[in-house]
């Protein structure tokens, strides 16, 4: 596992311990056999892999503390569920417990409130997808909760999809170190549908008025999604000379879009 600290009260993260596989072995046969100090000692030596799993929360408004002691509440979980029989890597079957608790807890205290069938629908598809995993080693796919659980291919995409954090509008989706584009950018305004037509006749005229190369970047740019970089080298030119044909035909365009 990769080197990845972030501020914790009370824990010095750089000092957790790290234990190795064969070590881990010998300790779940110890708890197994009763040995209380065992499971604490696997508990101490996973902490990091807790850690490691907060590092898409990071950016995000939760409190890292919090999100901590509940990664934990599920590597404990996991450490008194696990057997040594299910013939795979601890870490392997510890981290979608460790997940699935700090995400049910983000879920539960999100603003955006879910209806209770769709709430119960998730919980039962997660513990279905628990359930199976452990079971046989790999994830179930669409059609075998279908099966299972007597849900409609609809509700299941629904329930799922309520897992989901919600995002930004001013989220970035895409840079490639010129101007960024947000998720606003992609939303579309179906109100204007009318204003969106009409755009749509004045920028034909426009890209019949411009130049040749700068409708060539244009095409390449937003049409078959190309870089700058990719661009420039294409047309034997450098990355600054494609971003001044791109601004000036979009100047250009504007004029005809107002």
């Amino acid at each position: 596992m990769g080197k990845y600290s972030v501020e914790l009260t009370g824990i010095n993260t750089n000092k957790l311990e790290v234990i190795s596989n064969s070590k881990m072995q010998e300790l779940f046969l110890k708890y197994k056999n009763g040995d209380m100090s065992a499971k604490e000692e696997i508990i101490n030596g996973n902490l990091k892999l807790v850690l490691s799993l907060l590092k898409k929360f990071t950016n995000k408004k939760y409190n890292l503390d919090d999100l901590f002691q509940i990664g934990c509440v599920g590597l404990i979980k996991a450490v008194e569920n696990f057997d040594l029989s299910y013939n795979c890597l601890f870490s392997t079957y510890a981290v979608p417990l460790i997940s699935g608790e700090i995400k049910r807890y983000i879920r539960d205290n999100t603003q955006v409130r879910i209806s209770r069938g769709i709430k119960d629908n998730s919980y039962k598809i997660l513990k279905f997808k628990e359930d199976y995993q452990n079971k046989y080693g790999i994830e179930p796919n669409i059609d075998i909760i279908k099966k299972e659980l007597e849900l409609s291919e609809y509700d299941i995409r629904l329930a799922l999809d309520s897992l989901k954090e919600p995002v930004s509008i001013f989220e970035p989706i895409y840079s490639d170190g010129g101007d960024t584009i947000y998720l606003a950018d992609q939303i579309a305004d179906t109100k204007s549908i009318k204003d969106e037509k009409d755009n749509l006749i004045a920028l034909k005229k426009g890209l019949e008025k411009i130049k040749k190369r700068e409708r060539k970047v244009l095409e390449d740019r937003y049409i078959i999604g190309k870089t700058q970089n990719e661009i420039a080298t294409s047309l034997n030119i450098s990355q600054a000379q494609v971003s001044r044909i791109e601004k000036s035909a979009i100047k250009t365009l504007k004029k005809y879009l107002n």
